[in-house]
Protein backbone atom coordinates (compact mmCIF):
# COMPACT_ATOMS: atom_id res chain seq x y z
CA UNK A 1 0.00 0.00 0.00
CA UNK A 2 2.66 2.51 0.66
CA UNK A 3 5.77 2.96 -1.38
CA UNK A 4 8.47 5.78 -0.83
CA UNK A 5 11.67 5.48 -2.17
CA UNK A 6 13.54 8.49 -1.07
CA UNK A 7 16.26 9.70 -2.85
CA UNK A 8 16.74 7.03 -5.77
CA UNK A 9 14.45 7.64 -8.30
CA UNK A 10 15.04 4.00 -9.38
CA UNK A 11 12.56 2.68 -7.92
CA UNK A 12 9.09 2.91 -9.42
CA UNK A 13 8.02 3.62 -12.94
CA UNK A 14 6.87 6.98 -11.71
CA UNK A 15 4.18 7.81 -14.39
CA UNK A 16 1.86 5.41 -13.65
CA UNK A 17 -0.69 5.08 -11.12
CA UNK A 18 -1.94 1.33 -10.72
CA UNK A 19 -5.94 0.86 -11.01
CA UNK A 20 -6.43 -3.05 -10.46
CA UNK A 21 -9.83 -3.88 -11.02
CA UNK A 22 -10.32 -7.92 -10.48
CA UNK A 23 -13.89 -8.50 -11.08
CA UNK A 24 -15.31 -12.11 -11.55
CA UNK A 25 -18.57 -11.78 -13.53
CA UNK A 26 -19.89 -15.09 -13.03
CA UNK A 27 -20.50 -14.79 -9.69
CA UNK A 28 -21.23 -11.24 -9.99
CA UNK A 29 -24.38 -12.36 -12.15
CA UNK A 30 -24.81 -15.50 -9.55
CA UNK A 31 -27.35 -14.34 -6.99
CA UNK A 32 -26.81 -17.31 -4.87
CA UNK A 33 -22.79 -16.21 -3.60
CA UNK A 34 -20.37 -18.31 -1.52
CA UNK A 35 -19.66 -15.16 0.95
CA UNK A 36 -22.80 -12.81 2.18
CA UNK A 37 -21.52 -10.05 0.29
CA UNK A 38 -22.42 -8.09 -2.27
CA UNK A 39 -18.80 -6.83 -3.08
CA UNK A 40 -18.78 -7.01 -7.17
CA UNK A 41 -15.29 -6.03 -7.73
CA UNK A 42 -12.09 -4.43 -6.02
CA UNK A 43 -10.15 -1.28 -7.91
CA UNK A 44 -7.14 -0.37 -6.28
CA UNK A 45 -5.43 2.71 -7.04
CA UNK A 46 -1.82 3.25 -6.22
CA UNK A 47 1.99 1.79 -6.31
CA UNK A 48 4.48 -0.95 -6.39
CA UNK A 49 2.85 -1.93 -3.06
CA UNK A 50 0.04 -2.93 -5.03
CA UNK A 51 1.56 -3.90 -8.21
CA UNK A 52 0.52 -7.56 -8.98
CA UNK A 53 3.15 -7.46 -12.25
CA UNK A 54 2.56 -5.07 -14.43
CA UNK A 55 6.05 -3.79 -14.81
CA UNK A 56 6.44 -6.85 -16.42
CA UNK A 57 4.98 -5.78 -19.29
CA UNK A 58 6.48 -1.70 -19.58
CA UNK A 59 9.67 -0.85 -20.26
CA UNK A 60 11.93 -0.18 -17.00
CA UNK A 61 14.30 -1.70 -15.17
CA UNK A 62 12.53 -1.55 -12.11
CA UNK A 63 11.28 -4.72 -12.04
CA UNK A 64 10.55 -7.77 -9.62
CA UNK A 65 9.56 -10.75 -11.91
CA UNK A 66 12.75 -12.41 -10.53
CA UNK A 67 14.08 -14.27 -7.57
CA UNK A 68 14.32 -13.95 -4.85
CA UNK A 69 10.60 -11.78 -5.50
CA UNK A 70 7.78 -14.53 -5.15
CA UNK A 71 9.67 -17.07 -3.16
CA UNK A 72 6.65 -17.67 -0.80
CA UNK A 73 3.89 -17.06 -3.71
CA UNK A 74 2.25 -20.21 -4.71
CA UNK A 75 4.54 -22.41 -7.15
CA UNK A 76 7.53 -19.92 -5.47
CA UNK A 77 6.85 -18.19 -8.82
CA UNK A 78 8.56 -14.20 -8.99
CA UNK A 79 5.29 -12.63 -10.46
CA UNK A 80 6.43 -9.25 -10.61
CA UNK A 81 5.01 -8.26 -6.54
CA UNK A 82 8.19 -6.69 -4.89
CA UNK A 83 7.45 -8.85 -2.17
CA UNK A 84 8.22 -12.82 -1.25
CA UNK A 85 4.38 -13.56 -1.30
CA UNK A 86 0.55 -11.91 -1.68
CA UNK A 87 0.13 -8.20 -1.25
CA UNK A 88 -3.06 -6.31 0.56
CA UNK A 89 -5.29 -6.46 -2.65
CA UNK A 90 -4.55 -10.55 -2.65
CA UNK A 91 -5.54 -10.77 0.62
CA UNK A 92 -8.54 -9.10 0.12
CA UNK A 93 -9.90 -10.13 -3.34
CA UNK A 94 -9.22 -13.58 -1.86
CA UNK A 95 -11.54 -12.90 1.40
CA UNK A 96 -13.88 -11.43 -0.38
CA UNK A 97 -14.40 -14.47 -2.84
CA UNK A 98 -13.87 -11.97 -5.97
CA UNK A 99 -10.83 -13.83 -7.54
CA UNK A 100 -7.97 -15.62 -5.74
CA UNK A 101 -5.21 -13.41 -6.34
CA UNK A 102 -5.24 -10.00 -8.29
CA UNK A 103 -4.02 -10.54 -11.74
CA UNK A 104 -1.74 -7.38 -13.53
CA UNK A 105 -4.04 -5.82 -16.74
CA UNK A 106 -0.50 -5.16 -18.80
CA UNK A 107 -0.56 -9.76 -19.04
CA UNK A 108 -1.57 -9.68 -22.69
CA UNK A 109 -3.38 -13.00 -21.77
CA UNK A 110 -5.92 -11.30 -19.33
CA UNK A 111 -9.61 -10.56 -19.92
CA UNK A 112 -11.80 -7.70 -19.88
CA UNK A 113 -13.07 -10.15 -16.88
CA UNK A 114 -9.49 -9.60 -15.00
CA UNK A 115 -8.34 -6.11 -13.98
CA UNK A 116 -7.34 -2.90 -15.69
CA UNK A 117 -3.54 -0.42 -15.10
CA UNK A 118 -4.61 3.11 -16.13
CA UNK A 119 -1.99 5.58 -16.39
CA UNK A 120 -1.92 8.52 -14.43
CA UNK A 121 -2.65 11.49 -16.72
CA UNK A 122 -5.36 9.48 -18.54
CA UNK A 123 -7.11 7.37 -15.75
CA UNK A 124 -10.37 8.73 -15.67
CA UNK A 125 -10.29 8.63 -19.52
CA UNK A 126 -9.33 5.20 -19.53
CA UNK A 127 -11.94 4.17 -17.19
CA UNK A 128 -14.88 5.53 -19.02
CA UNK A 129 -13.16 3.17 -21.66
CA UNK A 130 -12.92 0.63 -19.81
CA UNK A 131 -16.64 1.06 -18.88
CA UNK A 132 -17.31 0.80 -22.35
CA UNK A 133 -15.81 -2.68 -22.75
CA UNK A 134 -18.19 -4.14 -20.04
CA UNK A 135 -21.04 -2.36 -21.30
CA UNK A 136 -20.37 -4.40 -24.84
CA UNK A 137 -19.54 -7.61 -22.30
CA UNK A 138 -22.21 -7.32 -20.34
CA UNK A 139 -24.81 -4.51 -20.85
CA UNK A 140 -25.47 -0.71 -19.58
CA UNK A 141 -27.53 -1.57 -16.47
CA UNK A 142 -25.54 -4.76 -15.41
CA UNK A 143 -22.49 -2.36 -15.80
CA UNK A 144 -23.89 0.48 -13.91
CA UNK A 145 -24.74 -2.15 -11.11
CA UNK A 146 -21.09 -3.42 -11.09
CA UNK A 147 -19.20 -0.01 -10.68
CA UNK A 148 -21.75 1.01 -8.35
CA UNK A 149 -21.10 -2.08 -6.16
CA UNK A 150 -17.20 -2.42 -6.44
CA UNK A 151 -14.93 -1.10 -3.62
CA UNK A 152 -12.74 1.21 -4.68
CA UNK A 153 -9.20 1.25 -3.10
CA UNK A 154 -6.96 4.21 -2.65
CA UNK A 155 -3.33 4.35 -1.78
CA UNK A 156 -1.91 7.48 -2.66
CA UNK A 157 1.00 9.88 -1.06
CA UNK A 158 3.91 8.31 0.33
CA UNK A 159 5.76 9.03 -3.23
CA UNK A 160 5.16 12.50 -2.83
CA UNK A 161 6.45 13.43 0.40
CA UNK A 162 9.29 10.65 0.56
CA UNK A 163 10.52 11.10 -3.03
CA UNK A 164 9.18 13.65 -4.64
CA UNK A 165 8.91 16.70 -1.65
CA UNK A 166 12.17 15.50 0.49
CA UNK A 167 14.41 13.73 -1.97
CA UNK A 168 14.55 16.47 -4.25
CA UNK A 169 15.44 20.50 -4.10
CA UNK A 170 12.71 21.54 -6.71
CA UNK A 171 9.06 21.03 -4.44
CA UNK A 172 10.88 22.23 -1.48
CA UNK A 173 12.22 25.77 -3.17
CA UNK A 174 8.74 25.88 -5.04
CA UNK A 175 6.34 24.60 -2.18
CA UNK A 176 6.18 25.53 1.92
CA UNK A 177 5.46 21.54 3.49
CA UNK A 178 2.16 23.52 4.48
CA UNK A 179 1.28 24.35 1.25
CA UNK A 180 2.71 20.93 -0.56
CA UNK A 181 0.00 18.84 1.48
CA UNK A 182 -2.61 21.29 0.96
CA UNK A 183 -1.86 20.66 -2.90
CA UNK A 184 -1.97 16.98 -1.90
CA UNK A 185 -5.28 17.07 -0.42
CA UNK A 186 -6.55 19.00 -2.93
CA UNK A 187 -5.39 16.25 -5.38
CA UNK A 188 -6.43 13.41 -3.34
CA UNK A 189 -10.43 15.29 -3.01
CA UNK A 190 -10.45 15.51 -6.92
CA UNK A 191 -9.54 12.38 -7.23
CA UNK A 192 -12.16 11.10 -5.14
CA UNK A 193 -15.34 13.18 -6.24
CA UNK A 194 -13.98 12.12 -9.96
CA UNK A 195 -14.14 8.37 -9.09
CA UNK A 196 -17.83 9.44 -7.02
CA UNK A 197 -18.53 10.95 -11.00
CA UNK A 198 -17.81 7.90 -12.87
CA UNK A 199 -20.24 5.80 -10.62
CA UNK A 200 -17.79 4.19 -7.30
CA UNK A 201 -20.40 4.23 -4.39
CA UNK A 202 -17.87 2.72 -2.02
CA UNK A 203 -14.23 4.03 -1.85
CA UNK A 204 -11.78 3.62 0.91
CA UNK A 205 -9.32 5.33 1.58
CA UNK A 206 -5.25 4.08 3.26
CA UNK A 207 -3.25 6.56 4.78
CA UNK A 208 0.28 7.24 5.13
CA UNK A 209 2.36 4.43 7.26
CA UNK A 210 5.44 5.59 9.41
CA UNK A 211 8.16 7.02 6.57
CA UNK A 212 10.61 6.79 8.74
CA UNK A 213 11.15 3.65 9.38
CA UNK A 214 11.59 1.93 5.90
CA UNK A 215 14.88 0.58 6.00
CA UNK A 216 16.33 2.76 3.34
CA UNK A 217 14.88 5.75 5.25
CA UNK A 218 16.78 4.76 8.02
CA UNK A 219 19.66 3.98 6.23
CA UNK A 220 20.10 7.61 4.20
CA UNK A 221 19.18 8.93 7.69
CA UNK A 222 21.81 7.39 9.15
CA UNK A 223 24.57 8.48 7.64
CA UNK A 224 26.35 5.14 8.00
CA UNK A 225 24.99 1.67 7.96
CA UNK A 226 27.44 0.85 11.39
CA UNK A 227 25.26 3.62 13.25
CA UNK A 228 22.73 2.76 15.24
CA UNK A 229 19.18 2.11 13.05
CA UNK A 230 16.14 3.73 14.46
CA UNK A 231 13.36 5.48 12.26
CA UNK A 232 13.87 8.69 11.51
CA UNK A 233 11.09 10.41 13.54
CA UNK A 234 10.58 13.76 12.02
CA UNK A 235 9.52 12.18 8.96
CA UNK A 236 7.37 9.52 10.54
CA UNK A 237 5.76 12.67 12.62
CA UNK A 238 4.89 14.32 8.81
CA UNK A 239 2.50 11.12 8.20
CA UNK A 240 0.91 11.18 11.27
CA UNK A 241 -0.26 15.36 10.45
CA UNK A 242 -1.18 14.37 7.23
CA UNK A 243 -3.24 11.32 8.14
CA UNK A 244 -5.03 13.69 10.47
CA UNK A 245 -5.63 16.00 7.94
CA UNK A 246 -6.55 13.84 5.07
CA UNK A 247 -9.45 12.10 7.48
CA UNK A 248 -10.45 16.04 8.19
CA UNK A 249 -10.59 16.14 4.24
CA UNK A 250 -12.71 13.17 3.96
CA UNK A 251 -15.43 14.30 6.73
CA UNK A 252 -17.54 16.41 4.48
CA UNK A 253 -17.98 14.10 1.84
CA UNK A 254 -19.04 11.09 4.14
CA UNK A 255 -22.83 11.70 4.85
CA UNK A 256 -24.94 9.03 5.14
CA UNK A 257 -26.81 9.99 1.56
CA UNK A 258 -23.77 9.83 -0.38
CA UNK A 259 -21.31 7.14 -1.59
CA UNK A 260 -19.63 5.29 1.54
CA UNK A 261 -15.95 6.77 2.13
CA UNK A 262 -13.99 5.11 5.22
CA UNK A 263 -10.49 5.25 6.27
CA UNK A 264 -7.96 2.91 6.57
CA UNK A 265 -5.47 3.78 9.29
CA UNK A 266 -2.07 1.66 8.76
CA UNK A 267 0.17 3.81 10.44
CA UNK A 268 -0.73 2.26 13.85
CA UNK A 269 -0.55 -1.36 12.80
CA UNK A 270 2.92 -0.75 11.64
CA UNK A 271 3.92 1.19 14.61
CA UNK A 272 2.65 -1.94 16.91
CA UNK A 273 4.21 -4.06 14.68
CA UNK A 274 7.80 -2.09 14.74
CA UNK A 275 7.51 -1.34 18.50
CA UNK A 276 6.81 -4.63 20.10
CA UNK A 277 7.83 -7.13 16.94
CA UNK A 278 8.09 -10.49 19.23
CA UNK A 279 4.37 -9.64 20.07
CA UNK A 280 3.33 -10.58 16.36
CA UNK A 281 6.12 -12.90 15.42
CA UNK A 282 8.93 -11.08 14.24
CA UNK A 283 12.00 -10.57 14.40
CA UNK A 284 13.83 -8.16 12.39
CA UNK A 285 12.30 -4.80 11.79
CA UNK A 286 14.69 -2.48 10.50
CA UNK A 287 16.28 -4.38 7.78
CA UNK A 288 15.06 -6.22 4.69
CA UNK A 289 15.39 -9.80 4.37
CA UNK A 290 16.90 -9.67 0.72
CA UNK A 291 20.60 -8.85 0.81
CA UNK A 292 21.96 -6.72 3.17
CA UNK A 293 18.74 -5.50 3.93
CA UNK A 294 19.66 -2.11 4.08
CA UNK A 295 19.44 -0.69 0.36
CA UNK A 296 18.89 -2.99 -1.47
CA UNK A 297 15.50 -3.51 -3.77
CA UNK A 298 14.30 -4.29 -7.08
CA UNK A 299 17.06 -4.91 -9.36
CA UNK A 300 19.47 -4.72 -6.32
CA UNK A 301 17.66 -7.77 -4.53
CA UNK A 302 18.12 -10.52 -7.25
CA UNK A 303 19.14 -13.92 -7.51
CA UNK A 304 22.29 -13.86 -6.70
CA UNK A 305 21.48 -11.85 -3.33
CA UNK A 306 21.37 -13.26 0.14
CA UNK A 307 18.51 -14.08 1.52
CA UNK A 308 17.13 -14.62 4.85
CA UNK A 309 16.12 -17.78 5.79
CA UNK A 310 12.62 -17.23 7.10
CA UNK A 311 11.00 -13.67 5.50
CA UNK A 312 8.53 -14.29 7.82
CA UNK A 313 10.42 -13.32 10.55
CA UNK A 314 10.80 -9.87 8.68
CA UNK A 315 9.09 -6.69 8.21
CA UNK A 316 10.36 -5.99 5.52
CA UNK A 317 11.63 -8.06 2.35
CA UNK A 318 13.57 -5.60 0.34
CA UNK A 319 14.31 -2.16 2.23
CA UNK A 320 11.17 -0.65 1.05
CA UNK A 321 8.58 -3.16 0.37
CA UNK A 322 7.20 -5.08 3.46
CA UNK A 323 6.88 -9.15 3.00
CA UNK A 324 3.80 -11.08 2.84
CA UNK A 325 3.65 -11.88 6.56
CA UNK A 326 3.27 -7.95 7.56
CA UNK A 327 0.42 -7.36 4.44
CA UNK A 328 -1.33 -10.30 6.05
CA UNK A 329 -1.53 -8.76 9.49
CA UNK A 330 -2.27 -5.23 8.16
CA UNK A 331 -5.14 -6.46 5.99
CA UNK A 332 -6.27 -8.11 9.22
CA UNK A 333 -6.46 -4.75 10.99
CA UNK A 334 -8.12 -3.28 8.18
CA UNK A 335 -10.84 -6.30 8.15
CA UNK A 336 -13.47 -5.21 10.60
CA UNK A 337 -14.42 -2.53 8.86
CA UNK A 338 -14.38 -4.47 5.47
CA UNK A 339 -16.47 -6.51 7.44
CA UNK A 340 -19.03 -3.78 8.83
CA UNK A 341 -19.27 -2.39 5.08
CA UNK A 342 -20.14 -5.52 3.81
CA UNK A 343 -22.47 -6.43 6.09
CA UNK A 344 -24.06 -2.64 5.83
CA UNK A 345 -24.42 -3.16 2.02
Amino acid sequence: MFTPCCRFSWHLALLFILVSICISEARFLNSKRQLNNSISAILVFGDSTVDSGNNNYIKTLFKANFPPYGIDFANHIPTGRFTDGRLVPDFLAEYTRVKQYIPPYLDPTLTVDDLAVIPMQKQLEYFQDYKAKLENSIGEEKTKSLISNAAFLVSAGSNDFVMNYFGTTFRRQTYTLSNYEQLLLQNIREFIQALIDEGARLIGLVGLPPLGCLPVVITLSSGSPFSPRQCNESLSQIAIDFNKKLQEELRPMQTDQGPKIVYFDIYQPLIDILQKPSKFGFDETNIGCCGSGLIEATFACNAGSNVCPDPSKYVFFDSIHPTEATYNYVFKKMQPVIDEIIQGK
